[in-house]
């Protein structure tokens, strides 16, 4: 079937425009407009039909043309600390945050720890991503007082409000996954857990020692620093099982541990999956390429920069209210090193 006058490109070679797609998609051109800046009440099927027939077309926002009622850059900024490019997670929620832009129209632009804002400057950008904020981060703080509208992954334990937040119930899943290594015949597990006083590492620690204290099991536990590498959590670890032979699980949160510590527990006679079961609080494809394959929860980090973009494109265009919170799903895989 040939496509209709109103899927081609215009014969004069103009370039096409939110009304040529509204009109090829059969919706209105507040929908269509809508639907590309991945904002406002649109359907799903609806918002898949316009972004394919922008696509066929060969739409480009029109960046001189276009206005948002509180946007001035058409950019929005994206930070996270430096040492963690390196981290899986981080890499595909940056992924998230891009290609969700990308839908709206706008620019993204990366903050890095290495190189902040002057101290009382505010970035020349209509809006801020923060990826797990820690309230301990000197850059964190300077932009959650910039003034600008701030949309949190994870919530902000620091003494200011964003202005919206994405978040995930990591509370349940910690309680999850230990109740299956107990489930499994876990009686000592032990739990290396992140440093620092994000949200997320703070909600982790507390749920490991609530579910001990409920379970009558020793608090096990030992501290890695925030984005420590390969050879720092082997050291924690093989101190741990120096100290502490008789455990039987090992959780580790920060991403990628689990599969680093490995070669650690070979060296000290333990069979993953057999004397010890092992598990992370990330997921990766470490986990999933290791030897055993290693039980893990799925943070679905692409799906919380995604999300978190969206979010702040509503908010800047008025679509959506100023301290909305939502929530996004994680789930728990079990794989053979937590199968005895």
């Amino acid at each position: 079937m040939s496509p209709s006058s109103a899927d081609m490109p215009s014969a004069s070679g103009t370039p096409p425009t939110i009304a040529d797609v509204a009109r090829a998609a059969s919706v209105s051109k507040t929908t269509a407009s809508d639907a590309l800046r991945g904002h406002g009440r649109v359907a799903e099927p609806t918002r898949q039909v316009v972004l394919e027939t922008a696509r066929r077309l060969g739409y480009v926002p029109n960046r001189s043309a276009r206005t948002l009622r509180t946007s001035v850059t058409d950019t929005i900024a994206l930070y996270f600390p430096e040492f963690l490019t390196s981290a899986e997670y981080y890499m595909s929620f940056v992924f998230g945050v891009v290609e969700q832009a990308a839908r709206a129209g706008l620019n993204v632009t990366l903050l890095s720890s290495g190189n902040p804002p002057r101290r009382g400057a505010v970035p020349q950008v209509d809006g801020l991503v923060l990826c797990d904020p820690a309230a301990e981060d000197p850059v964190v703080r300077q932009l959650m007082g910039s003034g600008l509208p701030v949309v949190t992954a994870e919530r902000y334990v620091g003494d200011r409000q964003p202005t919206g937040v994405i978040w995930s119930d990591h509370e349940s899943s910690m309680i999850e996954l230990l109740d299956h290594l107990r489930d499994s015949g876990a009686r000592r597990p032990a739990f290396v857990a992140p440093g620092a006083t994000s949200d997320w590492s703070v909600t982790l620690r507390s749920a490991h020692a609530r579910w001990c204290a409920d379970n009558g099991v020793p608090k096990i536990l030992r501290r890695a620093p925030f984005g420590a590498g390969r050879e720092q959590v082997q050291s924690v670890v093989r101190d741990l099982l120096a100290a502490e032979p008789g455990i039987d699980a090992l959780v580790c949160a920060p991403d990628g541990a689990a599969a680093a510590v490995l070669p650690e527990l070979r060296a000290a006679g333990r069979t993953v999956g057999e004397d010890l079961l092992l598990a992370s609080c990330v997921d990766c494809s470490a986990m999933r390429s290791a030897e055993p394959p290693i039980t893990a929860i799925d943070l679905h980090p692409r799906s919380m920069g995604a999300e978190s973009a969206r979010l702040l494109c509503e908010i800047l265009s008025g679509g959506t209210p100023p301290g909305t919170v939502r929530t996004l799903p994680v789930e728990l895989n079990i794989r053979a090193s937590t199968r005895r």
